[in-house]
């Protein structure tokens, strides 16, 4: 256990000092998911008027988007990464050392932690100055926090496996669009009981997208909803396991050649 630890720490150290030595990797993960937000909110604000709308104002409402847009990136960042030390033939060296497989996916998650720390204060910051408040209170932070770093590291899962069994930073980079669309076919712009259009409503509550946002909008708008916050964490954490699991099983099959 003591060797996979040590293993876990340096490929961890090295995933964070990679990340915070690359701007790109962290400053569209900011100015992106706030640009949709200064956009979405001002061209959207009427629909709070809406009959039976949860939030008096669309800002308020949409502001878990930011959250997850922002470790969506995030997470297809840790993708592209994975997939350049293919290319480069950092993993097939790794091959020869006794590393297990787990503790490489999770040390090269570490960078992915690292950004969604540096969103979410920077999102709270953002929606504070404009006079969001939680109404889940001050404890609420602190779950909003784990929340959305559990999000991150299950996209961050989810796309280490995309980037180790391509072995492409091209074909991630590629793939990212689908990511996009999957979130946007989600309550994200509008909650599911609003929705009129059937099909939309059906894929919307089929899709686990709309259950991470709604976790983290309930703290927002709506305060403790147990409900919402437990199956957001339970979505969170099974795409993560399935992550890891289809990550670590890329990653056999190139150690295994």
């Amino acid at each position: 256990m003591s060797g996979a630890r040590l293993q876990i720490t340096a490929l961890a150290r090295r995933s964070v000092v990679r990340t915070l030595r690359q701007p790109g990797a962290i400053f569209p993960a900011l100015v992106f998911p706030l640009f949709f937000l200064a956009v979405v909110s001002a061209g959207a604000r009427s629909a709070a008027r809406l009959p039976g709308f949860p939030a008096d104002s669309y800002f308020k409402f949409y502001l878990a988007g930011p959250f997850l847009l922002g470790t969506l990136l995030a997470g297809a960042n840790t993708g592209t990464d994975l997939a350049s030390d293919v290319e480069s033939g950092f993993l097939n060296r790794l091959a020869l050392t006794p590393v297990r497989r787990l503790g490489v996916i999770a040390g090269n998650l570490a960078g992915t932690v690292t950004v969604g720390l540096i969103q979410v204060a920077a999102f709270f910051v953002v929606g504070f100055a404009f006079g969001a408040r939680l109404e889940a209170g001050p404890g609420g932070i602190a779950v909003l926090v784990a929340l959305a770093l559990l999000i991150s590291a299950a996209f961050g899962a989810l796309w280490a496996a995309v980037g180790i069994r391509t072995g492409s930073s091209e074909a991630v980079q590629g793939a990212f669009p689908l990511g996009f669309v999957v979130i946007g076919f989600s309550s994200l712009f509008i909650p599911r009981a609003l929705l009129t259009v059937r099909w939309f409503k059906d894929v919307a509550t089929w899709n686990p997208a709309s259950y991470l946002i709604e976790g983290l909008r309930s703290l927002v708008i709506t305060g403790w909803d147990g409900r919402a916050l437990g199956i957001a964490f339970g979505v969170a954490g099974g795409l993560t396991v399935l992550g890891l699991a289809g990550a670590s099983r890329a990653l056999g099959r190139r150690f295994a050649r």
